[in-house]
């Protein structure tokens, strides 16, 4: 049984998004079960404006990194940060979230993907929708359309759910700088983990076409609005 929930959010310099972040995902946690232990944790990487105050602000435990590493390294730490905000839970009964400083998650986020944990899934990916339109042409929206549609659902690291010993189990994001939510997943599936996709499970992120880390999101939408005008007439 899943008994606590920790959601952990990797923020660089993120003052003008990250309240809404928070906001959004108080209030998807308001929606769990009565008794379900959770806790918020924001790493604050290499910040130099106000997004660790404005962190514990919200309610959030902040832990701060300083040096050049990795995404996966920093999502890593909070789930660190997270597990020892959590004492007295063993690792297979608490549920790690995970989203962006850039992103808002639904109300019915985090009950979608405890349920799924719930019925003995080990992960549980959701969809990432924009919540504004492609910053490009309409071929560029297309060709985004297409891909997110294309074969089975994709895998983000701003809407991922994995059940701490099975994050344990695969050694965690790892020191990954790119595509380290896919890594996990494919880890995840090869050491036998049980995956699933939840729809019910939304949120919605920013189209910024430069994002804070190296071929994420952005660099996807980035590098289709480059391709189509190159392709067009």
């Amino acid at each position: 049984m899943i008994d606590a929930v920790a959601v952990v959010v990797p923020a660089r310099d993120e003052a003008t998004t990250l309240p809404r972040c928070l906001d959004a995902v108080h209030r998807a946690l308001a929606h769990l079960p009565a008794g379900t232990a959770r806790t918020v944790v924001v790493v604050a990487d290499r910040c130099t404006d106000a997004t660790a105050a404005l962190a514990r602000r919200h309610g959030a435990h902040v832990t701060t990194n300083t040096r050049l590493t990795t995404i996966g390294a920093v999502r890593d730490l909070g789930c660190r940060t997270a597990l020892r905000a959590l004492p007295g839970y063993p690792a297979s009964e608490v549920l790690l979230l995970n989203t962006d400083a850039d992103t808002e998650v639904t109300p019915p986020w985090a009950a979608r993907h405890l349920d799924r944990a719930r019925l003995g899934w080990h992960a549980c990916a959701g969809p990432a929708h924009l919540f504004a339109p492609f910053p490009g042409s309409s071929a560029a929206a297309t060709r985004y359309r297409d891909v997110v549609a294309a074969g089975e659902p994709n895998v983000y690291g701003a809407n991922l759910a994995v059940r701490a010993d099975a994050y344990r189990g695969v050694g965690g994001f790892g020191p990954i700088a790119t595509g380290e939510d896919h890594a996990l997943w494919r880890r995840l599936g090869a050491a036998g983990y049980r995956r699933c996709h939840e729809p019910a499970a939304r949120v919605f992120t920013s189209p910024r076409l430069h994002g804070r880390a190296p071929g994420g999101l952005a660099a996807l939408l980035r590098e289709l609005a480059h391709d189509t005008d190159r392709q067009a007439p």
